[in-house]
């Protein structure tokens, strides 16, 4: 797996040999990209549509409103659940 992403990463020890960082960084982004697939994006998340004030928790829903290119209303907002 290899990833396009940028990370700053920042560790309280100072003394970290070149492979323990790239091991670190790896895990980082097995973590970032378990958590990124859309499938638990979705499950974790609801969408909040204030202008008809209803929320939307159905995934079908808003995995259709995540792949369209832009909303098109204003105040319809992700949030999550947590």
């Amino acid at each position: 797996m290899t990833s396009n992403r940028d990370l700053l990463v920042m560790f309280k020890q100072r003394l970290m040999t070149q492979q323990d960082f790239d091991r670190e960084v790896m895990q980082l982004n097995e973590l970032l990209f378990t958590t990124e697939r859309l499938d638990n994006f979705v499950q974790a998340h609801e969408v909040l549509d204030l202008n008809r004030y209803k929320i939307i928790s159905k995934s079908v829903e808003i995995k259709k409103m995540i792949r369209q290119n832009k909303l098109t209303k204003p105040f319809i907002f992700f949030s999550n659940k947590n």
